[in-house]
């Protein structure tokens, strides 16, 4: 399994132990538009149509139906690779394509893998799953249970939600008989709701669940979780775990490695920090390290990644360092580690993923890929284990190194895969094999192309921030770029929550953006720019890039972005007529920012499922699971700083805003559509022209649930910022 580097689970400082959560409450400014917030409303889902109609009408011309074939052809294409995961002896893979839009779940051997038309045996159709249910249900995965016999997987827990959204229905699936076990007859099926399934054994599950009346916290996840047998409700079900209210999620998971077998839960206290216990003798025994180190386990070892300095035994390791130590050791008391990674100026780590007998890093240099192989049998005398790199990362692209199956006793414990990709190089896949000699692999799977790669570069640049601090930044153009300030340019950015941007082949950008043509008047202009910033508050060089943006630091998040852009000016690249910006959720808030704190650097801005309202974000769906990020508005001192980037509250009069496209979806039930409404309800109540709003109807926080939707939603925000920075071709 691979682990990232700030952890998989949405987990931002610890809070007061006792007393009020404040001492007082920031009053709320007054909102016109909070009448907007009851998303299915009649009157309001009227408002929603109505722009809708309006957006559509003025973006679903002739050119917007060319982008939009484009783009669908390029995400059913079935040359794409199907990536597989392997259990027991088979590689499952989910498939979507013209044919299917709602997707195969599916299953083949290795050996009909490696053809090139390998023969699929499909599980579970969901076109057809939705036909007869009469449920838009959308695929989120499967969790099988390890059989104790020796026999193959025949069983899992299904994840189906029936709109996008992050709420699941689970549902106990057979293999072998390709259908859902019947409640009647026993069978395992879970309400829609958020939460975590886990098997701890052929007839109960491990469940964090907030249906049948169970607790959520205030941020709307599962605050308890249950052992569940088979036959009883989750109502009735025996009680094993419980986390206080205003924590974020609790979660409980078995881990069946044989030999290893054992119980966790974890205490998510909110995005950054966690407490974790592990089952004892019927009792909870707490893994004693800081709230804001992150751990895993395998087999024999315990694993922490720190995300401030952390000093052990009078050593102190710096905030990104990788530490190991035995599990059975550190319960005891013992605070031995071992260094596996110390970050440094250019280099951070990213993920980790173990093999049976063998550890990958996944690092960033200068937000290139670099990968280590580290082998805990041959320790040098420091204890540090012994290291090397794997020859596989070409310069200025995105290389990630996971395990095929860690636990495979067949001889493939120590496989991995490498997936390879640039923004000008399709996507590759790759199987290797680690062991005393060394490593080697061989390529598996190539993605075909879309566009005409060759005749584009990628260069990296770099601009200065406000401070001083130098933010890099990807850019992608044709080979014969002319410097003349006259370039369709569209700038990308996400700035948030440790989450790093790195090079990635984008067949749609390559249609919809790179090879893009004007015509008429301004047929001499080229084919767009794309850009991708690496800017602070996300993790391209480890934690501290993040905690440099954190709360009252957020501005320096919208600095660096504002600083890309003006060195992209400056540089002749575009001009602030031609240059726009993207952006979804945190990366929706970013460009949020650009509209009303730097206008007159855009003449676009294309906000997509977008925090926007920080005076009411903690009281719409999941939004009160980011205060560590953004900080508490209730509380008046950090509203000070809160509102200094809430763009539903920075918009003024007399200004000249870009043109603006701010698009969502109903479903969306983590960021929700709600904010997105409101400023652009605001927006337009304020005179602001060009000031235009889509709402899918489904789809969740991604704003869409199939490959039509995903079409239709990268169309509208590609083609509208054409049509504002090419001269409305």
């Amino acid at each position: 399994m691979t682990t990232t580097a700030a952890d998989q689970t949405p987990l931002p400082e610890e809070r007061e132990k006792s007393g009020p959560r404040h001492a007082a409450v920031a009053p709320e400014p007054t909102d016109e538009f909070v009448w907007l917030e009851d998303i299915h409303g009649e009157e309001q889902l009227a408002w929603v149509r109505e722009q809708n109609a309006r957006t559509e009408e003025l973006l679903e011309d002739a050119g917007y139906a060319a982008v939009e074939a484009g783009i669908l052809e390029v995400l059913d294409s079935t040359d794409r690779i199907a990536m597989v995961n392997k259990r027991g002896d088979f590689y499952y893979n989910f498939w979507k394509d013209r044919e299917h839009p709602k997707g195969l779940w599916r299953r083949t051997t290795w050996e009909s893998y490696l053809s090139d038309s390998p023969d699929w045996d499909v599980l579970l159709d969901m076109d057809a799953l939705a036909a007869s249910e009469g449920i838009e249900w959308v695929f989120h995965g499967a969790g099988f249970l390890r059989p104790s016999d020796g026999s193959d997987y025949r069983l899992a827990m299904v994840s189906l939600s029936p709109d996008g959204g992050d709420a699941n229905r689970y549902r106990e699936f057979d293999l072998a008989t390709r259908t859902f076990v019947d409640p009647a007859d026993g069978g395992f099926d879970l309400p829609t709701a958020k939460g975590h399934v886990s098997w701890l054994d052929a007839d109960t599950l491990l469940v964090s669940s907030t249906a049948d009346g169970l607790a959520a916290t205030s941020s709307s996840y599962a605050r308890t979780a249950v052992k569940l047998r088979r036959g009883e409700s989750l109502a009735s079900a025996e009680q094993i775990f419980e986390i206080p209210e205003d924590h974020m999620l609790a979660m409980v998971a078995h881990d069946s490695t044989p030999g290893f077998e054992r119980t966790f839960a974890v205490d998510y206290i909110d995005f950054y920090n966690q407490r974790t216990s592990l089952l004892r003798d019927g009792a909870w025994t707490d893994i004693d390290v800081p709230t804001d180190v992150n751990i895993s386990a395998h087999r024999e070892w315990l694993m922490f990644r720190p995300r401030h300095d952390w000093s052990v035994a009078g050593v102190q390791y710096p905030a990104g360092s990788l530490l190991a130590a035995g599990l059975e050791e550190w319960l005891a008391g013992t605070r031995d580690v071992v260094v596996l990674f110390t970050p440094e100026a250019h280099t951070s780590l990213q993920s980790w993923s173990w093999t049976r007998d063998y550890l990958l890093l996944n690092l960033l240099r200068d937000v290139s890929s670099e990968i280590r192989v580290l082998d805990p049998s041959k320790p040098d005398e420091s204890g540090s284990w012994a290291w090397s790199t794997l020859d596989a990362c070409p310069p200025l692209h995105d290389v990630n190194a996971y395990a095929v199956d860690d636990e495979d006793e067949s001889g493939a414990g120590n496989d991995y895969w490498l997936v390879a990709t640039g923004f000008t190089t399709p996507t590759t896949l790759t199987r290797g094999s680690l062991g005393p000699a060394g490593s080697h692999h061989e390529e598996v799977k190539r993605s075909p192309s879309f566009f005409n790669e060759a005749g584009y570069e990628v260069q990296q640049h770099f601009a200065v921030s406000a401070d001083g601090t130098r933010i890099p930044y990807f850019q992608v153009a044709s080979k014969d770029l002319v410097l003349d300030g006259q370039n369709p340019t569209q700038l990308s950015g996400y700035g948030g929550f440790e989450v790093s941007r790195t090079p990635a082949y984008s067949g749609t950008i390559g249609r919809a953006w790179l090879e893009r043509r004007t015509t008429g008047e301004d047929a001499h202009v080229r084919g767009g720019v794309y850009v991708v910033a690496n800017i602070r508050g996300g993790g391209e060089y480890g934690p501290s890039w993040h905690h440099a943006a954190l709360r009252e630091n957020r501005h320096r998040a919208y600095e660096d972005f504002a600083a890309v852009a003006q060195d992209l000016i400056s540089r002749g690249v575009t001009s602030r007529k031609r240059l726009g910006c993207v952006g979804g959720s945190n990366g929706g808030l970013l460009v949020g920012n650009m509209l009303t704190q730097y206008p007159e650097l855009f003449g676009a801005i294309s906000c997509g499922v977008p925090l926007l309202d920080m005076r009411r974000y903690t009281k719409l769906s999941a939004g009160y699971s980011w205060i560590a990020e953004y900080g508490d508005p209730d509380v008046p001192g950090q509203w000070e700083f809160i509102r200094t980037f809430s763009p539903y509250h920075l918009l003024r009069d007399g200004v000249e805003y870009p043109e603006t496209f701010i698009w969502t979806a109903t479903s969306d039930d983590r960021v929700g559509p709600v904010q997105a409404r409101k400023m652009a309800a605001r927006m337009q109540a304020m005179g602001i022209p060009n000031v235009w709003f889509h709402e899918a109807l489904e789809g969740g926080h991604a704003g869409a649930s199939d490959n039509r939707q995903a079409a239709a939603l990268q169309a509208r925000s590609n083609h509208f910022l054409w049509r504002a920075l090419a001269g409305g071709e």
